[in-house]
């Protein structure tokens, strides 16, 4: 398995998908049932598969990734060959991120000395993907890039 395979909330939203998928196999509902009580293992990989598939397609339509800490927040923008990188980090240490008054206190002391902000490059070393996927992995998740691009069209001025 390439990725990890989804939860049980996530099948339960792809179940037509799931049926879908199942069906280019010619696994139909009375197939799939005996399968998953005499072939276990065999479900098991069907479920594999079809997890490493849908964060495939998941993955390779990201564009931007944000990950918020308590004093740290930092965005993402996936291009096809890197990722470009902007970190906030409070210098104030009683200043939560993960708090509705700790993003209001961002936006009213984002130029200042308060905030250090650093923007970076990095070259995928790996497959551009599985690089994505170790961000989720470490608690990023995939958002619309509207604060990335806030920040961004702020700092290119």
């Amino acid at each position: 398995m390439k990725y990890s395979r989804l939860t049980k909330e996530q099948f339960e939203e792809l179940h037509q998908e799931f049926i879908n998928f199942l069906a280019t196999q010619a696994i139909d509902k009375a197939e799939w049932d005996t399968i998953k009580a005499e072939k276990p293992e065999v479900a098991e990989q069907e479920l594999d598969v079809f997890s490493d598939l849908v964060w495939e397609g998941v993955l390779s339509r990201a564009q931007y990734l944000e990950h918020f800490s308590k004093n740290h927040i930092f965005l993402f923008q996936c291009f096809d060959t890197y990722i470009h990188s902007i970190v906030l980090k409070s210098l104030v240490p009683e200043t939560n991120f993960l708090t509705k008054e700790g993003l209001q206190w961002l936006s009213d002391n984002m130029f200042t000395e308060t905030i250090e902000m650093k923007i970076g490059k990095k070259e995928f070393t790996e497959e551009r993907n599985a690089s994505i996927f170790q961000l989720i992995q470490q608690g990023a998740f995939l958002s619309d890039g509207q604060l990335y691009q806030q920040i961004n069209g702020i700092v290119q001025g």
